[in-house]
Order: structure tokens, then sequence, then C-alpha cells
């Protein structure tokens, strides 16, 4: 029964699921904070009017998130762990952005995350037959774009003022300035 699952005829290492499945990924506590988070979320963060930025600061912060002054975070941002979570002063999280943060998420003081876009701070180790949860760290420079769309991977670095294309997938550290497109996102230009 704990045999692990065969890819016959691919050539594709086998897979433990089971092993994965039963690992423990997190603490008893930090599963309660989590369901905390989750059940009021809702009423809380996510259903209050998009002025209220003041709020929704306040609200993740009751959560153990660092947020700097006048960061502006709009309702439909999908926050996983606030208490991954440092914003700078005045930075901006958009209109369905996903903060999958498992590991640590730092968004430096003014830097920008657009509506869709997506920072995964949380992978698999793909090399192990258990594929344990990684929680590997993203942090953002400030002054930095993250575009609409935008994928940042898990380990990523984006340095101060870069910019990150729509749609641009960064699974690589990017420079400071540096303007970047494309899946995987190469360098177009400075800024």
């Amino acid at each position: 029964m704990n045999e692990p699952v065969s890819r016959a005829n691919t050539g594709a290492p086998s897979v433990d699921v089971r092993a994965n499945r039963t690992a423990r990924k997190w603490t008893r506590g930090e599963n309660v904070r989590r369901a905390v988070w989750e059940t009021l979320r809702g009423p809380l963060f996510a259903w209050t009017p998009r002025p209220l930025w003041g709020w929704r600061r306040a609200v993740l912060r009751a959560f153990g998130a660092r947020v700097g002054a006048d960061a502006h975070i709009h309702p439909t941002a999908c926050i996983q762990i606030p208490w991954n979570l440092t914003i700078g002063d005045f930075a901006a999280i958009g209109d369905g952005a996903i903060i999958y943060n498992l590991g640590r998420i730092e968004i430096g003081a003014g830097a920008t995350i657009s509506q869709y876009a997506h920072l995964c701070a949380g992978s698999h180790d793909f090399r192990d037959p258990a594929m344990p949860l990684l929680k590997l760290p993203i942090r953002i420079g400030a002054g930095a774009w993250i575009c609409a769309d935008a994928f940042v991977g898990p380990g990523v670095t984006i340095g101060p003022g870069a910019v990150i294309g729509a749609r641009a997938v960064a699974v690589r550290d990017v420079d400071a300035d540096v303007v970047v497109a494309g899946n995987p996102a190469r360098d177009i230009g400075k800024r």
C-alpha cells in the first residue's frame, strides 16, 4: 500500500504520493491560525468596500502581517498567510492578486503588485520521491512593479525598481531597474 505511484512507460521517477500527503507540513498552531484566517477573511477583509484601505491594513496587522503606512491592498487580493507577509509604505496589491505566501513574502516600499499577479512562495521538491513542501521566500524590491497577470516563483528576488512585464514568468532573480518580459522572463531593457 505504501508503494510509490508508478509512471510506467514514461521514464519519469516514481512519486510517493502517500508520503507527501501524510507528512506534517504545518504545526497544529499554524493550522488553527490558518483556519481562523480563512473563516474571517471574507467578512473582515474580502467583503469590505474598496476605499477601506486602513481597515484592511488593520485586519492584516491583527493577523500578524507587517504593513507599512498607506499601503493599498484591494479587497479581492487573496493573501494565504498574513503573518508571512511584509508590505512596505505606499506599496499596493491590486485586484485579484494572489499572494501565495507559504514562505515569507516581502514587498518593498512603493512597490506595485498589479491585478491578477501571482507571487508563489511555495512549491514541491520534484527531485525527492516524497515531493516535500518547499516554503521559499520572495522579495520584491522598493519601487518594483509586478505587472498584470505576471508570475513570480518561489525563492525569487526582484530588485528595486525592476519591472516584470504583463504575463511574464519570473523564475530567476531580476536585478534592480531591469525590465523583463516573456516566459521565461528575459531582460528587454532598463528602467
